[in-house]
This record gives C-alpha cells, sequence and structure tokens, in this order.
C-alpha cells in the first residue's frame, strides 16, 4: 500500500497537483477484491482528473465501517483523499444497477424492469442468490454443439458465468454482457481452456435451442471449446439462474430480466456477483485477471 501512496504522490508532482494540502477527488469502480482486516480494497478504477489514469490498485479506509456491504464484483463510489499522511479513501457507496437511458422506449423497457426488480427482490428473500465464497453446486447443461456440460468438469479453472437469452432487443443489455466475453476471449486468449472458461447461459431455453446459440456465438467468434453456450431443460435453468439472482419474467414475447456476471474461482468457490452492466469490459478483466493469479 504504501508504494501506491508514493505513485500517487509521483503522479502529483507530473501533473503539477499539490500534495501538502488536502485534495479529495470522486473515482468510481468495480472491486476487486477486500481485504481480510476490512481496511482497504483494491478496486479497478476509472480515470481520475488530474491524478491518474484509469487503473486498478488498493485503496485504505480509516474506518471499517466504510466497507460496509462491499464484497468483490461491487461498483463503488468514492472520495479519494490525498494529505500529509498519506492517501485514503472515504465516503465509499455501493452503486446500485440503474440505467442512464433517457430515450422513450429505453424509459419503458426500465419501468418494466424496475418491476421485475421489485419481483425480483421478493423471489430473493425466498431464495437469495450465492454469496462470495460460498461454493457452486454441480450443474449438468447442454452447450451450443449439443455436448453435456457440468460444472465440475472445470474445477482448477477460474469460470466466468453470464446469462442471456438471443432475442434480447436492447444493446445495453444482453448484447453488452456478451460482448463483454468477447472482450475476455481476446485478452486472455493464450489462457481460455487451460484458466478459463467462459459460460453463457440461455434463461430462455425453449427458444434458445443449441443451433440458435450456436448462431449467436458466430457474432464474437466464439470458440465452443472454452467459450460454451448453455441452455437446457427450463427446470435445470431456473435452478441455476436462482443460485445467481438472475430473475426473469415474460412481457408480450420478450423478457424482463436482471443483470448478472459470476466469476468463480479454481476451487469452485465464489469470487464475485456482480449485479447490472455498469461495469466496463476492461474492469471485468481484472477482477478475471486477479483471480487468475491468486
Amino acid at each position: 500500500m504504501t508504494r501506491i501512496v508514493a505513485a500517487v504522490f509521483a503522479l502529483l508532482a507530473i501533473t503539477g497537483s499539490g500534495a501538502s494540502a488536502d485534495t479529495r477527488h470522486e473515482v468510481t469502480g468495480l472491486v476487486i477484491s477486500v481485504d481480510d482486516k476490512r481496511t482497504g480494497f483494491v478496486v479497478s478504477h476509472e480515470a481520475i482528473a488530474g491524478v491518474m489514469a484509469a487503473m486498478t490498485m488498493p485503496f485504505e479506509v480509516r474506518d471499517v465501517k466504510e466497507l460496509t456491504g462491499v464484497v468483490p464484483g461491487s461498483m463503488v463510489a468514492f472520495t479519494l483523499v490525498l494529505d500529509e499522511q498519506g492517501a485514503h479513501a472515504e465516503k465509499v457507496r455501493v452503486q446500485r444497477y440503474q440505467s442512464v437511458e433517457q430515450d422513450p422506449l429505453a424509459a419503458t423497457r426500465l419501468s418494466l424492469l424496475r418491476d421485475a426488480a421489485d419481483r425480483a427482490r421478493a423471489a430473493a428473500a425466498a431464495s437469495p442468490a450465492l454469496a462470495p465464497g460460498a461454493l457452486v453446486p454441480d450443474f449438468e447443461l447442454i452447450d451450443q454443439l449439443r455436448r453435456p456440460v457440468t460444472f465440475s468438469q472445470f474445477r482448477g479453472k477460474v469460470v466466468a458465468i453470464n446469462f442471456i437469452y438471443t432475442a434480447c432487443a436492447y444493446p445495453q443489455f444482453c448484447f453488452r454482457i456478451a460482448n463483454h466475453f468477447g472482450v475476455l476471449q481476446r485478452r486472455f486468449a493464450t489462457r481460455l481452456s487451460r484458466d478459463l472458461v467462459l459460460l453463457t447461459v440461455t434463461f430462455d431455453p425453449a427458444r434458445d435451442q443449441p443451433e440458435v446459440l450456436a448462431e449467436y456465438a458466430k457474432q464474437w467468434n466464439a470458440n465452443p471449446d472454452h467459450w460454451r453456450f448453455l441452455s437446457g431443460p427450463m427446470t435445470a435453468v431456473q435452478q441455476l439462474t436462482d443460485l445467481f439472482g438472475v430473475r426473469f419474467y415474460p412481457d408480450e414475447g420478450l423478457l424482463n430480466h436482471t443483470v448478472r456476471t459470476a466469476v468463480v474461482g479454481r476451487d469452485g468457490r465464489l469470487v464475485a456477483l456482480i449485479e447490472g452492466n455498469q461495469h466496463t469490459a476492461a474492469q471485468l478483466g481484472d477482477l478475471v485477471q486477479t483471480v487468475l493469479e491468486k
């Protein structure tokens, strides 16, 4: 942490900002990890104007209460304070999923999503999603080549999981989430299959048969040996979506749904469960990179 503080002040010297007086900067990013004593956390953050470019780095807090509710995969906003004693984060806020779309179609969609979210919270109370650190139970589905796939076959590898349906009409939802995996496929090209597996699960298996998923996968040149698009019986899909807190409801031929992306460690335990689509592909990649290196 001391090296990071030194780096901050070195950057301030380069940019001409003063470090002798208190300065405060607003920061947003994706939490990569939280230390065991909850005195600091690592964040893949956006650029901090006048201080540093977007990067992944640790931040200290001076009150452990600052990190209440903060877990890997949380989107957060906080104030970075630079003073003569060093650097620390304060006023840490977890940012719940919200879309900033303003057009009428999106507004209608967001209203439906809010209704879905209300129902999701009620369902979650009865069937809570896995928490970070929990062992992910085994499951079996089929991929886009109709090959059986079990989660247990990937033990010893890092697994990233997202949830989509191919008929989703809004690019900021399923398409964006799937595209994030397309970026991961390029970033970790040399580690796929050997160290990392990508699983994209449809929650609309009646329409998303393997052949439909295979066609959908072509948009990202997905290699079916390391990026599996999974379908199967609705009961099996529902059990899996419940595990990860994904809720979906039919509406005039489409599905209102929540958005979740999971990262599971080599030991089969959930590392992070990211809510929504506010994170970038780069931030997701930084999280995966950290888990790969553990």
